[in-house]
């Protein structure tokens, strides 16, 4: 693989990333936004709220009526990625990129935030990715590839947070990282880290970012991830947003680089909108200087992707009728911990349609100024605005944290006595911050605080790191790069696992991991839950499924019966060289197909049949207007709908018409097939299916098996006009030619 430029028809090359890291270097540094494109057209339409397009993407599934456009909404689109195997980890980006992501954020593994140093090498994680420089050097070359493919940047992120934050931070500025989580008091009250070091770890780590323009989001929301009832912290929320906002303003960080991490608090079957809209509001006016990141509620999800999607979706609204910057995507993997790559790209594709979809939603419609929307928006704010007075009054905030004031699940001023406890002198790293010596001297160019650099050269007081020749951020040369430590839990040793599906022909199903083997099955069993769920297990073992687990299960009735998912592995291949691949259909040109109507025209009947109503998809096969055979010179009689297939051929031979053209979409017991088979049948009886070509299709025909019922040919789902008006042609010379 050339490493300047990938090729869309080839894979990524993970052997090539890795190549020379030592040397790599990131092309930029810092958070890029999208640019707006108001009054943007594409295909027929024009966009108000869309943003300047990629060069290479994959439109969402209904773009094939619309000329394949693929329209870009105004927000970042944000998905997280935790496979704990950061070079598949690489594959999901890419493919993410295609889907309109532009924000990767690598969720680290589990403890790390424990851990007093940076992690080297690439080990493989658990509930998450070991963030380590090797694993960000790999991951942020790799993006600089992707972006350069899509056409627009793409922002890598990760954490700093925990008791190695600032030197996190120190990495993260000098590998080209564009955001991060930096929050003290997700630290404290998340984690148990000591309060005073969290906060002095802080005002480092914000220094650092700040001089990297690095994006920073809070973790305010986990709180309401966190409480009982989590619509009742919504006072708290805002607190929590305020005082890391304002901390990191007088860090230097700029205000558009500050995003507040804002989640709705509640889901259906809650009345989520009357009581999500009113805290977006209050929060987007009392800190109207920031940007927002929102986030979908993730506290009530089971693992139904379906239930999932229409939260996503719902939370969407409220980020559209109250503006978001960032929108995240995060997917079912929170509710059932399987990051997959389908559910990463559905998240990212659920987002770019509810988004499109929306454009322009606020030019037609506004929050009211009166009613239940104002009034409970202002008495939110009313008690936010409480909670910090007494936060004040008590001592400050660890004080309040002392005494339980955050994570209490009562609606302020209302305490349940069941917030989160911690001391000022406890906790992780307690008494682990020590006063500096009188020559303290750290020449680094973005330091926090005092360093003595006067007493060896006043100018040097704006950049300490001038008495060194420039430390590690103006001189990358100087950074001490690791590579692997462990002997056996490395990315070498992985990649040597799985050579030889990612460098022959040989083929497995995967949902996480390259070649993992891991397919889910979707059953309907008539059963009660116990005894499906056991059934599903028995039957997973005897399709052969290794290591089945149920992963999802829906009763539909109790008495009736159980949807369930469930995931196994499959312990075997396939060879692609061994397959028998059906070629690409060969199309005629327009004018091949003009030319030979031209010299022998061409009179079809064509209908819908049985009791089918349906009418769009033979609509679009046949008519002028969506590009159908129509255009070719064809002669088309169309019967209609629930066209009884009798009439159908005997419209044909009243006609003498060279071809019949039937759609069914309706496939309950069959019945597409069985029409296919009678108008076969009946077209023997009546002596004429020598001289007609016979054609079905709808979106479930496959066409093998229309073939089969005796029919010259079956078009299924995605076909076009130009399909079937080629084997028309094609069909009638070699007849021709037979004759």
């Amino acid at each position: 693989m050339d490493e300047k430029k990938l090729k869309p028809n080839e894979k990524i090359d993970i052997e090539s990333i890795l190549k020379d890291l030592d040397k790599y270097r990131p092309k930029r540094r810092g958070w890029t936004w999208r640019t707006p494109a108001p009054g943007l057209k594409m295909g027929p339409f024009e966009y108000r709220d869309a943003t300047l397009p990629t060069e290479n993407g994959v439109p969402l599934p209904s773009a094939k009526y619309f000329g394949g456009i693929d329209p870009q909404p105004e927000p970042i689109i944000t998905t997280e990625i935790a496979s704990g195997r950061f070079e598949d980890d690489i594959r999901r980006m890419r493919m993410a990129a295609w889907h309109g992501a532009d924000h990767l954020m690598v969720i680290r593994t589990a403890g790390q935030s424990h851990m007093d140093g940076l992690l080297e090498g690439t080990p493989q994680g658990v509930g998450g990715v070991p963030i380590t420089r090797k694993q960000v050097r790999a991951q942020r070359k790799a993006l600089d590839l992707i972006e350069e493919e899509v056409g627009r940047p793409i922002n890598y992120h990760s954490y700093v947070s925990g008791v190695a934050g600032p030197e996190v931070a120190v990495m993260f500025a000098e590998e080209g990282v564009n955001g991060a989580h930096q929050d003290p008091q997700y630290n404290v009250l998340y984690r148990n880290i000591n309060m005073i070091r969290s906060f002095v770890d802080a005002c480092e780590s914000k220094e650092i970012m700040a001089w990297a323009d690095i994006a920073q989001i809070d973790g305010a929301h986990n709180a309401n991830a966190t409480a009982r009832e989590a619509w009742k912290v919504t006072p708290e929320l805002i607190v929590q947003h305020a005082i890391n906002s304002l901390f990191s303003t007088k860090a230097g960080i700029k205000k558009s680089n500050i995003c507040l991490s804002t989640v709705p608090p509640t889901a259906p079957p809650a009345p989520c909108v009357f009581i999500d809209l009113p805290y977006a509001v209050a929060l987007r006016e009392f800190l109207k200087d920031y940007r927002m990141r929102a986030q979908m509620n993730t506290k009530y999800m089971e693992a139904s992707s379906r239930e999932n999607t229409v939260t996503h979706v719902l939370n969407m609204l409220i980020s559209k009728l109250t503006s978001a910057d960032i929108q995240s995507t995060i997917t079912p993997d929170e509710g059932r911990n399987v990051p997959w790559h389908i559910y990463n790209i559905e998240a990212c594709d659920t987002a770019k349609q509810t988004l499109i979809g929306l454009d322009g939603l606020m030019d037609m419609v506004q929050l009211k100024d009166d009613g239940p929307l104002r009034e409970k928006s202002r008495e939110i704010r009313e008690r936010a605005c409480l909670f910090m007075e007494e936060i004040l009054e008590t001592g400050g905030y660890f004080k309040a944290v002392e005494e339980g004031f955050f994570v209490d699940s009562g609606y302020y001023p209302e305490r349940n006595g069941d917030g989160i406890v911690r001391k000022a002198d406890g906790g992780v790293a307690a008494g682990m911050v020590f006063e500096r010596d009188e020559d303290y001297f750290a020449p680094v160019t973005a330091h926090y605080g005092f360093n003595n650099v006067a007493q060896y050269d006043p100018s040097a007081i704006d950049n300490p790191a001038k008495l060194i020749d420039g430390c590690t951020f103006e001189r990358p040369e100087k950074i001490v790069y690791i590579d692997e430590l462990d002997q056996e839990d490395n990315v070498n040793v992985r990649l040597e696992e799985t050579a030889d599906y990612r460098k022959s022909n040989l083929l497995k199903p995967e949902m996480e991991w390259a070649a993992d083997g891991t397919v889910m099955v979707t059953l309907f069993l008539p059963a009660e839950k116990r005894a499906a769920e056991a059934a599903a297990l028995e039957l997973a073992a005897k399709m052969n499924l290794q290591d089945a687990v149920v992963i999802n299960l829906e009763t539909l009735q109790e008495a009736e019966g159980v949807r369930i998912e469930l995931k196994g592995r499959l312990p075997f291949d396939v060879n692609i060289d061994e397959l028998e691949i059906p070629p690409e259909p060969e199309l005629l040109s327009d004018e091949e197909i003009r030319e030979d109507i031209e010299d022998h025209p061409m009179k079809i009947v064509c209908a819908t049949v049985g009791e089918d109503e349906h009418s769009v998809g033979l609509r679009e096969i046949i008519d002028i207007k969506h590009g159908g055979i129509e255009r070719f010179g064809i002669e088309v009689h169309y019967l209609g709908t629930s066209v009884p297939v009798e009439k159908l051929v005997d419209a044909a031979i009243e006609m003498n018409a060279e071809a019949i053209l039937a759609s069914t979409i309706i496939s309950h017991d069959d019945i597409h097939y069985k029409n296919m088979k009678r108008i076969h049948e009946l077209a023997v009886e009546k002596g004429v299916r020598d001289d007609l070509m016979i054609v079905a299709g709808g979106t479930q025909v496959i066409p093998q098996l229309a073939v089969e019922q005796g029919i010259d040919a079956g078009f299924g789902r995605g076909s076009h006009g130009i399909d079937v008006a080629t084997f028309l042609v094609k069909r009638r010379k070699e007849k021709r030619a037979a004759k």
